[in-house]
């Protein structure tokens, strides 16, 4: 294939998307904000999912993935797989529909009626590129969203006698913003079976929490009630590292069986905060210190992380099985919130998360049956929240399925396309300021779409230099 018919199925694959991705829900919000939950409302906010689409159809596998065609961040030993003189690069796009509910009970801890809210996202999830340092080594980039904040909680006052005095008040809660991670991997195959890796992580982004107080019909006449927005908004940027290694106890042209080790130095990320009130359109920071001493310092961590998987490979099947855990309880041991009055916390606990997947290729090498050589995919993943809320633990649960479509034969370019349904759901409610309070139960639903475009000398001409009569 040519470099210019590449560069056409970029532009089909990324003009259908737009075409077909675009919500029309006309009750529901749009943005570009990549989560949509009262759970991102406290610290980094939802973590995301990483890996392809490739990987993220089959239940988000990937420690143990060793492929040719596919770039693999999760372990940096993968790297060293990309063949000399070849060039790897993919990316991947996400549409999510949210609907959230919770149920709401009277004084007496009955229930009496159901909140819901639906939400739809849409943005760009991963840009990878690989290419080879040298014979057995190769570098992996990858630019992802690692975490997500986006919510909007609204609480009318109900006290008599601000009713009385003032009018109806309504305070509301909303947030918004993105960690992203850049990740520089390298990869070193030591010998046929073993390949290790490092990587280091660049965390950068923002979060931005606001709350307001709004006044509606106002009785006092008086003007000496305004509404008030109050911002607080944190700046990260900080450094990371990660290791890994894949032992292949299989390894030859019919099959491959490796598994993956992979560990997450984590620590502080620092981030910067800076906190303002807005009143009538007058800026006071709400630190009485001057200017210069405005920025604080947040404490917050990244957990330390350790996750191992197997993986398998012939000619026509592929599964994998990855565990991970994460030590965000004993990185965060003295840091919490406060949820509503502070009588409860958000507290945070390590977690447990388990990840399947299954793919079937009929038939790699069908000249006739263009069917035979299309990927299906399926997967499934299970794990808990990184956070407890009034010690309430909240699960998560995802089904994913996948289509991966070839764009030609001998080659490993494609096109795919995902879909994956989860939820997170807490057992019960919770008890705050004397109140029986629902937790919030999510279901989503996302579809996403990539494309790998893989050049190699053996089936393509990116790197010979042309020559004309």
């Amino acid at each position: 294939m040519r470099r210019g018919d590449k560069l056409t199925y970029l532009v089909v694959v990324v003009v259908a998307f737009v075409a077909m991705m675009f919500p029309h829900t006309l009750s529901a919000q749009t943005s570009s904000i990549n989560a949509y939950s009262p759970y991102s409302m406290y610290g980094p906010g939802e973590l995301l999912t990483p890996g392809n689409v490739q990987m993220r159809s089959m239940g988000g596998i990937g420690i143990g993935l060793r492929a040719v065609g596919q770039i693999n961040a999760q372990n940096p030993a993968a790297a060293s797989m990309i063949p000399r003189r070849s060039f790897l690069f993919d990316a991947g796009f996400d549409a999510t529909h949210f609907r959230n509910h919770q149920s709401k009970f009277d004084a007496s801890g009955q229930k009496v009626d159901n909140a819901r809210t639906v939400y739809n996202t849409i943005n760009i999830h991963n840009i990878a590129i690989a290419l080879p340092l040298a014979k057995n080594v190769g570098l992996n980039l990858t630019v992802a969203p690692y975490s997500s904040v986006g919510y909007k909680l609204k609480e009318m006052d109900e006290q008599a006698d601000n009713w009385a005095d003032i009018g109806r008040v309504m305070y509301v809660h909303s947030g918004e913003g993105d960690i992203t991670e850049v990740k520089l991997s390298v990869g070193w195959a030591i010998t046929r079976h073993i390949s290790i890796g490092v990587a280091a992580k660049y965390f950068w982004g923002y979060i931005e929490r606001n709350y307001s107080t709004e006044f509606a019909n106002v009785i006092t006449g008086s003007g000496s009630y305004a509404p008030t927005v109050g911002v607080d908004r944190y700046v990260v940027n900080n450094f990371k590292m990660q290791a890994g290694a894949q032992v292949s106890f299989i390894s030859n042209e019919n099959r491959l069986l490796t598994l993956g080790l992979t560990y997450d130095l984590g620590g502080k990320l620092n981030p910067k905060k800076e906190s303002y009130v807005y009143t009538n359109s007058v800026v006071n920071s709400i630190n009485p210190y001057p200017v210069r001493d405005r920025i604080q310092t947040l404490d917050l961590c990244v957990p330390h992380e350790v996750g191992a998987g197997l993986y398998y490979a012939d000619r026509m099947i592929t599964w994998g099985l990855d565990y991970k855990y994460a030590a965000w309880g004993l990185a965060n041991d003295d840091y919490s919130e406060s949820i509503a009055s502070g009588d409860q916390v958000v507290a945070y606990t390590d977690t447990h998360t388990i990840k399947a997947g299954f793919e079937i290729t009929p038939r790699r090498t069908d000249v006739r049956n263009y069917l035979n050589r299309v990927s299906y995919r399926v997967g499934a993943r299970l794990g808990n929240y990184y956070q407890t809320f009034a010690g309430q633990r909240v699960n998560q649960m995802a089904l994913t399925v996948g289509l991966g479509f070839p764009i030609k034969i001998w080659g490993a370019s494609s096109i795919n396309l995902g879909f994956e349904y989860g939820r997170y759901s807490s057992p019960s409610a919770v008890q705050i300021s004397g109140a029986k309070v629902g937790m919030v139960t999510q279901n989503y639903y996302k579809i996403f779409v990539g494309f790998s475009l893989f050049s190699a000398d053996v089936s393509d001409h990116w790197f010979v230099r042309q020559k004309y009569n």
